[in-house]
């Protein structure tokens, strides 16, 4: 019996989408998709529609280290509304109330100062996290409160940018898993007169750099320049991918020689010269280096592997 044949081309990298506004993450994962014709595709962590920027989309067998860019650090440039509370403490939101803004800016300091570190944060009802096999967004929508659990986030970086008048601009650098609409709403609350995020744009994803995002409009002017000169369209759009080991790249490295590597692709744990006492690592194969999945140090300190890239079949 013949396997069903796959829809799209086997391509594997991950492309930082700078994200535009008014669009969902998944809208512009799909859009990307089908401008690479691949034949899987995912994101590392969605962005509210409201929000822009740095939006990792992993293309093929990278969609399986996805998990550990979602784990990673990330960036944002935000812009509040004070003086306003919505019930999504976003701009997308209704209003919920309106108060005066009577705070010094010695008082707005000491406020700011109560984030930076670790904190603990009560996620916001409007948020993508399940609850029951649904995400809460649903059961807010529907007027349902749902209880939830104060989690552990850290803010590494806190920084004041301006204040002009109803509107007060940072920008935060995070831990995974911090919601920076409630970070608005919680400083709102502090300084009496309520708060909402305006504007959000993602900076950064782990040490990803800015300057390698690209647009959709980017990708279309691609696109159709490959129509246009009849050559492949992966010719122009796949050297913006970049590897991907990339989102391992933090992981110690354990180089296998060709003969150990095999024992590993079947999924066999080895004993490495040079392996970390414990942790996760990032397993390459032969001179070449060549990145052959992640792995985890066992009990016996062997090389355990965890979730491997599958070969193209030649």
């Amino acid at each position: 019996m013949s396997r069903p044949r796959r829809r799209g081309r086997d391509v594997h990298g991950i492309l930082l989408l700078d994200k535009p506004q008014g669009q969902s993450s998944n809208d512009v994962l799909q859009k990307v998709k089908r401008i690479f014709n691949a034949n899987r595709a995912g994101h590392t962590g969605a962005l509210d529609p409201l929000a822009t920027g740095m939006l990792p989309v992993c293309l093929g067998e990278a969609t399986k280290f996805s998990q550990f860019l979602l784990d990673s650090d990330k960036r944002y440039r935000v812009i509040a509304r004070l003086g306003q509370r919505t019930d999504t403490s976003d701009a997308d939101g209704q209003l919920i109330s309106e108060r005066d803004i009577t705070f010094s800016q010695e008082q707005l300091d000491s406020v700011l100062e109560s984030f930076r570190g670790e904190t603990m944060q009560i996620p916001s009802m409007y948020s993508a996290l399940k609850h029951q096999g649904r995400p809460l967004y649903e059961y807010a929508r529907q007027g349902i409160e749902v209880e939830r659990e104060a989690r552990p986030i850290t803010v590494y970086e806190l920084q004041f940018i301006r204040w002009e008048g109803h509107e007060l601009e940072l920008e935060i650098h995070c831990s995974k898993g911090t919601y920076i609409r409630t970070i608005i709403d919680d400083l709102g609350e502090k300084l009496g007169c309520g708060a909402h995020v305006t504007f959000l744009r993602r900076l950064q994803v782990a040490t990803y750099p800015y300057e390698r995002m690209v647009t959709l409009e980017q990708l279309n002017a691609l696109l159709e320049q490959a129509q246009s000169e009849e050559i492949v369209p992966g010719s122009l759009l796949d050297p913006l991918l970049l590897p991907m080991d990339s989102a391992v790249q933090d992981f110690p490295e354990v180089n296998l020689l060709p003969a150990v590597a095999g024992y590993v692709k079947q999924g066999q744990p080895v004993q490495a010269a040079g392996a970390p006492a414990s942790g996760r690592v990032r397993i390459t194969e032969g001179e070449e280096h060549k990145f052959i999945g992640v792995g985890e140090i066992d009990d016996d300190g062997r090389v355990a592997p965890k979730r491997l890239v599958v070969e193209d079949p030649v």
